[in-house]
């Protein structure tokens, strides 16, 4: 068979001649001749399996850039850089479904206070930190407060300073008074002023590449908790005496249990559970999961770090919760069983209670 004329090649690998121009420019698909007079681009029949594994990977929404780059690998190499694009694209659609879902919530929700027959609610909290048994130093953070509840886990030679200025920076939440309208606003400055926080520690440290933390916080509104979650920490809500884990891990054993590729068994002995894929720090992916919770009386929360959440089964996590009702006990019996399985890792708890206000 002959060369096929772009008009020809263009219907039988399903990309206009527009496309096909377009792609020569970039030097994504050269033809196999132009013809010197008239310029007319002439196609050799082999080219059409790269011309529609081209025109496949432009309706996944793969940049140019990329998929020139897939089509220079073999078969097995171009296997994985499709799969690792297309795990990208279902967490970046996952993370606007979550940010949607907090938009909705957020615009429809009527705040329950309004209501004369709604009691007002708060919360009773309790935060405790603790190094282990293994590790010499601590570079957990965790703080409890009237508003806000956060646990921080550092990673590196400045893991201590990271957390503690990622939790700083979302103090002021506090005593700030936070307009019905504007929480969304509110949620995303505070995290921005994290990462600003965590990039100047991280800046002055001898090997910034190595230092980061994650960041797992929730700010009381009154009747809701709005929660933003960036790592490998944790919140599990205990309601009517089930144990929810309302937060998902940011690691690359998560990732490949999403996949398929893990199972939830093999996940928790994976040598790369701690792998992070998002975490505060210089060149990591720091975009947060946010979500609204409607908080009802009797619900108790906990926030963790993975020194408590891979250490100790969580029907043990769950019958402590169940059955210890003062917060400060609550966190204190959890480390204790986090330290009584070896202590490996620094572990930090944030337990609080919402309840009728007195």
């Amino acid at each position: 068979m002959g060369l096929l004329t772009i008009g020809t090649f263009a219907k039988a690998s399903h990309l206009s001649p527009k496309a096909l121009r377009l792609y020569d420019e970039l030097g994504l698909l050269a033809p196999a001749r132009v013809d010197p007079v008239t310029g007319y681009r002439l196609y050799a029949p082999e080219q059409l399996d790269q011309a529609r594994l081209v025109a496949w990977l432009r309706r996944l929404g793969m940049p140019l850039a990329r998929i020139q780059h897939v089509c220079s690998l073999e078969a097995g190499q171009a296997a994985q850089e499709i799969r690792a694009f297309w795990t990208q694209v279902e967490a970046d659609t996952a993370a606007r479904r979550d940010l949607a879902t907090f938009l909705i919530d957020h615009l429809s929700w009527k705040d329950p206070a309004m209501t004369p027959t709604t009691k007002p609610l708060g919360i009773r909290y309790a935060a405790l930190s603790d190094t282990g048994l293994a590790r010499e130093s601590n570079q957990d953070t965790a703080y409890a407060g009237t508003r806000l509840l956060a646990v921080a886990d550092g990673c590196g030679s400045g893991g201590a300073l990271a957390s503690a200025a990622a939790v700083d920076a979302l103090k002021h939440l506090e005593t700030d008074t936070i307009p019905a309208g504007n929480l969304l606003n509110v949620l995303e400055e505070a995290i921005e002023q994290a990462k600003q926080a965590v990039d100047s520690v991280t800046a002055t440290g001898s090997s910034p590449e190595q230092v980061g933390t994650t960041l797992t916080a929730m700010l009381w509104t009154g009747s809701q908790l709005a929660l933003v979650h960036i790592g490998d920490s944790r919140v599990y809500l205990l309601r009517d005496g089930e144990l929810f884990q309302i937060t998902h891990d940011h690691t690359m054993v998560q990732s490949m249990v999403d996949e398929g590729r893990l199972t939830p068994e093999e996940a928790a002995s994976h040598p790369q559970r701690s792998l992070l894929i998002r975490a505060l720090g210089q060149g990591a992916d720091a975009i947060p999961d946010m979500r609204l919770h409607d908080a009802q009386q009797g619900d108790r929360y906990l926030l963790c770090s993975d020194g408590l959440s891979t250490i100790v089964p969580t029907e043990e996590i769950q019958s402590v919760l169940s059955g210890i009702r003062e917060p400060e006990q609550a966190v204190r019996e959890l480390i204790a069983l986090a330290n009584g399985s070896g202590g490996p890792d620094n572990v930090s708890c944030v337990v609080a209670d919402v309840m009728e206000q007195q």
